[in-house]
């Protein structure tokens, strides 16, 4: 059912729910679980030291697919983590595209009325326009099991 299933991470507690998801998933299909780290660089700016700040963003993203693939693997799973830059909804989607990504599984903070609406949400961007199915796991379900 599905082959290859990406899990976008950005070290917070939803991601890391969701890569267990996106793990037990891979187990029962033997699946490949795809990590992504998305630096989002509208959100960097265009000012002095830019290039120093990405570069930092670009290593905490290669720590995180580094941590996230080594979960998987451990749990016998396939894995495989890229770090890529732009705006983060539209980064997933084209790596969703280009790797024949079946399944994507993105973490949610829980967010509503004008919370949400303030600070939008990638993950319902995701969700909205993605072609494959999407997967949205609460990050306070991981402590509930």
């Amino acid at each position: 059912m599905y082959d290859q299933i990406l899990v976008p991470t950005d070290g917070s507690d939803g991601a890391s729910a969701a890569l267990d998801e996106a793990v037990d998933l891979a187990a029962a299909f033997d699946a490949t679980v795809h990590s992504l780290y998305v630096v989002d660089t509208a959100a960097v700016g265009s000012e002095a030291g830019t290039v120093d700040l990405v570069e930092s963003f670009e290593q905490m993203g290669e720590d995180a697919v580094d941590a996230a693939a080594t979960r998987a693997r451990d749990a016998g799973v396939d894995a495989t983590g890229t770090v890529a830059t732009g705006s983060p909804h539209r980064a997933i989607l084209d790596y969703a595209a280009d790797n024949g990504i079946d399944l994507v599984v993105m973490g949610t903070h829980g967010r509503t009325g004008l919370e949400r609406y303030l600070l939008g949400s990638i993950t319902e961007k995701v969700v909205r326009t993605a072609e494959m199915p999407v997967l949205t796991v609460r990050a306070d379900e991981a402590g509930d099991e």
